[in-house]
């Protein structure tokens, strides 16, 4: 396992932006402490103010950026499943990456949010842990194997970090199942996990099915956040199932 942070240049590559601080925000009635931290953190987050500029749904667009100028996951004529997808910010990275348009539609997402339509994209409003939501995303390929399966999924946090923890990690289980399960050969599978990495039987599984292994915390992921990505590359193909290799004997 590769375990990889800021990069070489000092955390100053093509994602980056400005750090300093600019706006100050006051209390005013009704406004709790928390609530002016946060809007003083929106405002003065430079992927917040860069995304609005550059037109990204959210600052989480800049992550997947420099996930892909680090391990080129992002190809043209490629295919490729958010799980996770809303706002929408990763389907339009990967949708413009791969070059997809409503002719010939290459990204589907999937989230129980809401999301506003994005040219060349199959956007579905469904919980993908509902058990016909698997078959949609296939459908949606048109039956073509994905080269990619993204996934930032995390569930709502509750102040626990173990138990934090542990749901995102299941939520990063069954997105693992599903590109193991869809992916063809050579494809790839990003995910979000939880500082301390991937557990141990999720890191086997996927050391077993794909040639190499990274975590790599984006320089635009906040410092504050526990969050990292797991990144994997080179599926190494799906193994015949009993019948299939029962068959083959024959």
């Amino acid at each position: 396992m590769a375990d990889e942070g800021k990069s070489k240049d000092g955390g100053k590559g093509k994602g980056r932006a400005d750090t300093g601080l600019k706006v100050r925000v006051k209390t005013a009635r009704g406004r709790t402490a928390s609530s002016v931290r946060w809007l003083q953190r929106q405002l003065n987050d430079p992927y917040v103010v860069k995304a609005k500029k550059e037109g990204w749904r959210s600052r989480a667009a800049f992550k997947l950026i420099e996930i892909d100028e680090k391990y080129h996951l992002l190809k043209s004529g490629y295919r490729v499943v958010d799980l996770g997808a809303a706002p929408g910010g990763w389907c339009q990275v990967s949708s413009r990456k791969v070059g997809s348009s409503p002719a010939n539609p290459l990204v589907v997402g999937i989230d129980y949010l809401e999301m506003g339509s994005i040219p060349g994209v199959t956007l579905f409003q469904k919980d993908f842990l509902d058990d016909d939501a698997p078959a949609a995303l296939k459908e949606a390929l048109g039956g073509h194997p994905p080269d990619l399966v993204l996934s930032d999924m995390a569930a709502p946090t509750t102040g626990h970090h173990k138990t934090d923890h542990l749901r995102t990690t299941y939520l990063c289980e069954v997105a693992a199942d599903f590109a193991i399960d869809v992916l063809r050969p050579g494809g790839a599978f990003v995910a979000k996990v939880f500082r301390g990495g991937t557990e141990n039987e999720l890191l086997a599984t996927l050391k077993q099915n794909f040639a190499q292994v990274f975590h790599f915390k984006p320089p635009s992921s906040r410092q504050e956040s526990v969050e990292m990505y797991v990144v994997a590359k080179g599926f190494k193909g799906r193994a015949a199932a009993p019948a299939e290799a029962g068959a083959a004997e024959t």
